[in-house]
């Protein structure tokens, strides 16, 4: 009887364990995210930061770019933060260019929350019309985190 209960232990505690070994370098691989490419052209930096209570901004908050250049939103302090832009604010056949240059998107025209300490989110402008597209931060647009983005 016990000898019966301690192999179908044994058994159960094989198959839930995956009951194949892997190597130290396979189990090193697999913990170890996929690279992301590098957006094609320029990329422009913008910090997003706060003090968590009072204030939060985007820096710089006015940037003008280029068609095809890519805007990293770096998390550096205060947040989470996120950057959406204003629907009615961006030229003709501009949504369309951010809808496809957002990854991730939380909604429309709305990038993911950006909840660690250098963690980034590209938006692609890839395509983008000229004009001038205005954004915020969900979180802190009660704090004026806005941004203004004049694509030339």
């Amino acid at each position: 009887m016990r000898f019966t209960l301690l192999t179908t232990l044994v058994a159960f505690t094989a198959v839930a364990c995956g009951g194949e070994k892997k190597s130290a370098a396979s189990q090193a691989e697999a913990a170890t995210p996929a690279p992301t490419a590098e957006p094609a052209g320029a990329v422009v930096e913008v910090k997003m930061t706060g003090n968590g209570t009072s204030q939060a901004s985007f820096e710089p908050n006015k940037l003008t770019i280029k068609t095809g250049t890519t805007v990293r939103f770096i998390n550096v302090s205060g947040g989470p933060h996120n950057v959406a832009f204003y629907g009615d604010s961006v030229p003709k056949g501009g949504a369309d260019a951010l809808k496809k240059g957002m990854p991730n998107p939380m909604g429309d025209l709305t990038g993911p929350f950006l909840t660690q300490p250098n963690e980034k989110y590209d938006v692609s402008f890839a395509g983008a019309p000229a004009g001038v597209y205005k954004g915020y931060c969900m979180p802190h647009v009660a704090l004026g985190m806005h941004i203004t983005i004049t694509v030339q």
